[in-house]
């Protein structure tokens, strides 16, 4: 015979929703449409006196991993396509790694 015990289920059932979650965020990036472009560029749209922020994430509120200098010559890895947002680019300059908006980025 089974015996209801209350904290048990509510422990499982948090624990069960808690793995959804992070589940569905690290999957984020993965999911979405994405195209190779594998070239430098140059960053632009950037005061002289700012820098662009290197993200973790292709997310603007991620949590900033670098920085690059207005004008600098950067590799592009790859972008993603964010429905209804600005696509996001992986891109390396100097050790960095990370994601940038790709409205900073002159590759066409």
């Amino acid at each position: 015979m089974f015996i209801y015990s209350g904290n048990l289920f509510k422990t499982a059932f948090f624990a069960v929703i808690i793995a959804v979650g992070i589940a569905g965020l690290s999957s984020q990036a993965a999911n979405a449409d994405g195209y190779p472009i594998n070239q430098n560029t140059y960053v632009v749209g950037v005061a002289s006196w700012d820098v662009l922020n290197i993200r973790k994430w292709p997310a603007p509120r991620s949590r900033i991993v670098g920085s690059v200098d207005p004008g600098a010559r950067v590799w592009v890895e790859r972008c993603i396509v964010k429905p209804r947002a600005t696509d996001w680019c992986k891109i390396s300059w100097r050790g960095q790694y990370g994601w940038v908006n790709s409205k900073f980025l002159d590759m066409y």
